[in-house]
C-alpha cells in the first residue's frame, strides 16, 4: 500500500549499513571505537593486527578505515599506502596520539587526520561527514 502523498516508504532491511573498519594495535580503542560506531548504526569490524588488514579488506570490504599510524611491525602510513593501492575507493582517516605526522606527505593519502581523544566526537563527525 502507497501512503498519502503517492510515495512509498523504503523498507529498513534495503538500506545498507555503512561499515567501518577500525584499525588499532589497542585492543580497547579498537572496542570503544566499534560500540560506538554501532551505537550509531554503523556496521563495525576491528582488527588489532596491522599484518591482517589487507586479508580482512579483501573478505569485508568497508566503506571506511579508521588506521593508527604508530603501531608495532607495521607503519599506519606504510599501510595506508597499501591500502589506497589495493582499496582506492575506500576512504581512510588516521587516527593518532601524536599531531605530528600531519606534516607527513603520506598523510595527503588519507581522507581526514583526527588526533585521538578521550571526545570521540571528532572523530565520530569526521565519519559522518565522509559516510552520509
Amino acid at each position: 500500500m502507497i501512503p498519502a502523498g503517492g510515495q512509498k516508504k523504503k523498507s529498513v532491511m534495503s538500506v545498507k549499513r555503512r561499515s567501518v573498519l577500525i584499525v588499532d594495535d589497542e585492543e580497547s580503542i579498537c572496542l570503544l571505537y566499534q560500540a560506538e560506531l554501532e551505537d550509531r548504526g554503523y556496521d563495525a569490524r576491528v582488527q588489532s593486527e596491522p599484518t591482517r588488514v589487507l586479508e580482512e579488506m579483501a573478505s569485508h570490504a568497508p566503506d571506511l578505515v579508521v588506521l593508527d599510524i604508530k603501531m608495532p611491525d607495521v607503519s599506519g602510513l606504510d599501510l595506508l599506502a597499501q591500502i589506497k593501492e589495493h582499496f582506492p575507493r575506500v576512504r581512510v582517516v588516521l587516527n593518532s596520539a601524536y599531531g605530528s605526522f600531519k606534516e607527513s606527505p603520506a598523510v595527503q593519502q588519507a581522507e581526514a587526520y583526527v588526533v585521538k581523544s578521550s571526545d570521540l566526537s571528532e572523530l565520530l563527525d569526521t565519519i559522518e561527514t565522509l559516510l552520509p
